[in-house]
């Protein structure tokens, strides 16, 4: 078990390290566990894409707006746009992320250990380290798939154009672009998810323990399952709102220059310099609402899963 150390020496044993999983059942119930979070919070995924790519003359400028014109135009399935193909390419990608981050995380740890640091600055760095190189480890795989929702995601939408499914999109970019056209924007996704999975989890590990002397944690060396999950899902509504206020613009010029077809393709320059022409500085927010309630909602639910998914698959 990792532990939060109090300053007085005792103990507060709230993780569970990953040598003490059983490996094949916490591939297989994570994936149902993790399958069921992305049916839920889809359609903010949705709502947030829309927002970003909106121009300024569009007629859906709030979150609510694009809701009601999905359900007038498309009804409930419109909200799940893209769903398919995110969902085929979801569980690889779990899999190699959540390897990467738990395999990183304990070698990170050992190696900051020397420094004597506070425990909150040993949880911020090995988890920033962590949440980075799980990110920078499962970009190659989730690029192609977040080119495709995304365009599923807006066709029809603003001007963009139509398509007959995931597979559509897929031969349309490579006729148009070649195989390259499917990592559109791949270094500024890298430069977007790999930051704010380090923002998001090193938040995440030193908020945690920040809480925890706040509430005295040195006083009781085990706190009932209640307040570990409570101090849990508080750690992942921090840490969602100071990644998603962190690193949204990079989000939303890195999803403008996904869904843009062959023949309106733009720069990174220009792409910055059309969204602050158009809404000023405030553009490059767009999206910003969706993406905050995404992050904490998504964090909350992914890490208090996580967790619980860990203890179903503690060995004995």
């Amino acid at each position: 078990m990792e532990a939060s150390r109090p300053q007085n020496g005792t103990f507060v044993q709230t993780e569970i390290n990953w040598d003490k999983l059983d490996k094949t059942k916490f591939y297989v119930v994570g994936a149902g566990l993790f399958t069921g979070l992305t049916v839920a919070l889809y359609p903010v995924s949705v709502i947030k894409t829309r927002l970003q790519v909106s121009s300024k003359d569009a007629a859906e400028k709030t979150a609510f707006s694009v809701i009601r014109g999905i359900l007038k135009t498309d009804g409930i399935p419109g909200l799940y746009r893209g769903f398919g193909t995110v969902i085929t390419g979801a569980v690889p990608t779990r899999i190699i992320f959540l390897t990467a981050l738990e395999t990183t995380k304990i070698a990170a740890f050992n190696l900051v250990k020397p420094f004597k640091l506070s425990e909150p600055t040993e949880a911020a760095i090995a988890n920033g380290m962590a949440g980075m190189t799980a990110s920078l480890c499962s970009q190659t795989l989730f690029v192609p798939i977040d080119v495709v929702s995304q365009r599923l995601m807006v066709q029809g939408y603003s001007g963009h154009a139509k398509y007959n499914g995931g597979i559509d999109v897929v031969r349309q970019i490579i006729k148009s672009e070649g195989v390259r056209g499917l990592y559109r924007g791949f270094s500024l996704s890298v430069l977007t998810y790999a930051p704010s999975s380090a923002v998001w989890w090193a938040s995440y590990g030193s908020s945690q323990r920040f809480i925890w002397r706040i509430l005295g944690a040195g006083q009781e060396y085990s706190p009932s399952q209640g307040k570990i999950v409570c101090v849990q899902a508080a750690g992942g509504i921090i840490a969602g709102a100071t990644a998603s206020c962190i690193t949204t613009p990079l989000d939303t010029v890195k999803t403008r220059l996904q869904v843009m077809g062959h023949e309106r393709r733009q720069n990174i320059r220009q792409v910055v310099g059309g969204l602050i022409k158009e809404d000023g500085w405030k553009g490059l927010y767009k999206g910003l609402g969706p993406r905050f309630f995404s992050m904490s909602a998504w964090g909350t639910s992914m890490i208090l899963s996580y967790e619980y998914l860990k203890r179903l698959c503690v060995q004995e």
